[in-house]
């Protein structure tokens, strides 16, 4: 009788993790759909160029902070920085220009392709993201990408991530 109830926990902690992947897309779901992304495309390999791309995410950082600090899921997050595109291209126009650079910017929210990333001890696999995307010029060359939602890259240093497990959650309660 124990291993009949145990194959029916196992199979039934199966079906609940077949369940949870098919809501992956979900908020919340985890995987690629949990994250807003930032990617900041330098105008090229130039090394003045590259100088002005860590300016810019310092200055987009310190404006994008507490606005990713207030958002509570991720599409409150893609809402914020979309309502907020013309302020961020703002924020590093004037970047540029007290820099002496005039090859403008371009933000935008779109998704896009990124490597697997370990973000302060969290790893986020290679895939599709929905990102806001800052091209500095021709946007030709290296790059510099984060996390705005959840706000790994704007927290200050500090990260708060709550890793949860929807199994240990219904065991908990069945035997809770």
């Amino acid at each position: 009788m124990k291993k009949f109830v145990v194959a029916l926990l196992v199979a039934f902690a199966a079906l609940i993790v077949c369940i949870c992947a098919l809501d992956g897309a979900g908020e919340g779901g985890g995987g690629e759909a949990a994250y807003l992304r930032v990617h900041i495309r330098a105008n090229s390999n130039g090394a003045e160029d590259q100088a002005v791309k860590y300016e810019v995410r310092d200055g987009v950082v310190a404006y994008l902070t507490p606005v990713a600090a207030s958002c509570h899921t991720k599409a409150e997050a893609m809402q914020a920085v979309g309502a907020r595109l013309s302020e961020i291209e703002a924020v590093a126009e004037r970047i540029l220009q007290e820099n002496g650079y005039r090859y403008g910017v371009k933000a935008s929210l779109k998704k896009e392709e990124f490597p697997t990333r370990v973000y302060e001890g969290a790893t986020l696999p290679a895939g599709v993201y929905d990102a806001l995307i800052l091209e500095l010029g021709t946007g030709e060359g290296d790059n510099w990408w984060c996390v705005v939602y959840p706000p790994l890259c704007f927290t200050g240093g500090q990260v708060n991530v709550v890793y949860k497990s929807k199994i240990l959650e219904i065991i908990r309660t069945f035997f809770g």
